[in-house]
């Protein structure tokens, strides 16, 4: 097969949460484990660090993975879901794996994999964690994809594992109460295991703090040890708290030589060096164009926080979401003087945008619907005058049609 034709296979054939939702979680680790003995236990083999949370998770790995970069050691990264092509999810030093590899590991498990009904998710990190054993990294930088207690990346042994903020998303399956979400992030906590806290919310402390020691574990509240003079170039003020979680991970991690000099300019060089995308991209300027694939309540609300403090004088929101969003929480957080232009992203679990054109009216969000993100961007590309502000988001499947 060719390299799209394996893609093509992958997501047709194996379960994906974010293409299916909720059919798609499979909550278990023993497909996961099966297929870890099966290919000879590879993440054995190189040390970790393992990142749990609702929101900061993604931009936290590549933050962690830019410092150990920087301090000159070879660092896996492995995150989701991807924006443009699969291969993002697997980086070395922020070179995306090759696409022979995933072609050949496909070829080589295909059998494997359909006898034992393996999800996307599951053959995702046994490839990933392959890779990584295969390219001899110094340490990987691993983020967990669903929850954490039974997230198939879960089944590794870290140096050192970070919590970032707690809020509610994916409540069908992590529970309806912050303490419940809480519960299933401390799962990636290990016995002995520091486990390094970004953000101390007075709803998770407890559990955190429980958790840890029943295990056995040293807990670090990063707020509490870090002061607030790290800068990263990662835009957006929400990033400090994020900061804070990765410098405090750093100074936990044992046998590696991270100076303050690595740590500076690892955060000030985060996208050059792992090749992030998504994070308050700015995408133009005269209008200002910036996209964010934050896509629930706590991350949006720190989003249009920041949107708040920019300097414009109309504001135009491209925004779309999934299926299973509660609108109900997120839309009232939309600012009503916007211009909107409702579109749907191109998955199957994308929202109807006439639905979400009728949701957002009863919360006083007025605007036009579009056939597709791409149309609806031009449009307020076109709508928009030089000192105007243009922002696309509400969903990371909306960002991955314009990056």
């Amino acid at each position: 097969m060719t390299y799209q034709e394996t893609l093509a296979w992958m997501f047709a054939q194996l379960p994906i949460y974010q293409q299916k939702g909720k059919s798609a979680y499979k909550g278990k680790l023993d497909n996961i484990k099966v297929l870890s003995t099966y290919l000879g236990h590879p993440e054995r083999k190189f040390k970790s660090i393992h990142v749990a949370g609702t929101n900061g998770k993604g931009s936290s790995s590549h933050m962690l993975a830019s410092v150990l970069q920087e301090a000159g050691y070879r660092v896996g990264l492995y995150t989701s879901p991807h924006l443009k092509d699969f291969r993002e999810r697997i980086r070395i030093n922020g070179v995306p794996v090759k696409e022979d590899f995933v072609v050949d590991f496909i070829k080589d498990n295909k059998v494997f994999f359909e006898a034992h009904d393996l999800s996307f998710f599951e053959m995702t990190v046994g490839m990933a964690f392959f890779y990584f054993e295969k390219e001899k990294v110094d340490i990987a930088i691993v983020e967990v994809g669903l929850g954490g207690r039974l997230d198939s990346t879960n089944i590794i042994e870290p140096e050192v594992s970070l919590i970032t903020n707690i809020g509610y998303d994916h409540v069908e399956m992590l529970g309806d109460t912050i303490e419940k979400i809480a519960f299933e992030k401390a799962g990636i906590i290990k016995s002995g295991v520091p486990v390094v806290i970004s953000e101390l919310q007075e709803e998770t402390a407890s559990v955190f703090n429980k958790v840890a020691k029943e295990r056995r574990s040293k807990i670090i509240f990063a707020g509490e040890v870090i002061p607030g003079t790290y800068k990263t170039s990662l835009l957006g003020s929400y990033q400090a708290k994020n900061v804070k979680g990765v410098v405090a991970v750093i100074k936990e991690l044992s046998n590696f030589e991270v100076t303050e000099h690595h740590i500076t300019k690892g955060l000030l060089n985060v996208a050059a060096n792992t090749g992030l995308l998504g994070r308050w991209q700015y995408l133009g300027k005269n209008p200002t164009v910036v996209c964010d694939t934050a896509h629930n309540t706590e991350g949006l609300t720190l989003v249009l926080g920041q949107i708040k403090e920019q300097e414009y004088e109309r504001l135009h929101m491209v925004i779309g979401f999934v299926k299973d969003k509660n609108l109900d929480q997120i839309l009232p957080l939309f600012p009503k003087e916007a211009n909107y232009y409702f579109c749907r992203p191109e998955i199957s679990r994308g929202l109807d945008a006439e639905v979400l054109k009728g949701r957002a009216a009863d919360f006083g969000l007025i605007g036009d619907v579009y056939t597709s993100v791409n149309e609806g961007y031009r449009m307020a590309l076109k709508n928009a005058k030089k000192t105007d502000f243009v922002f696309i988001g509400g969903s990371t499947f909306v960002v991955a049609e314009i990056v």
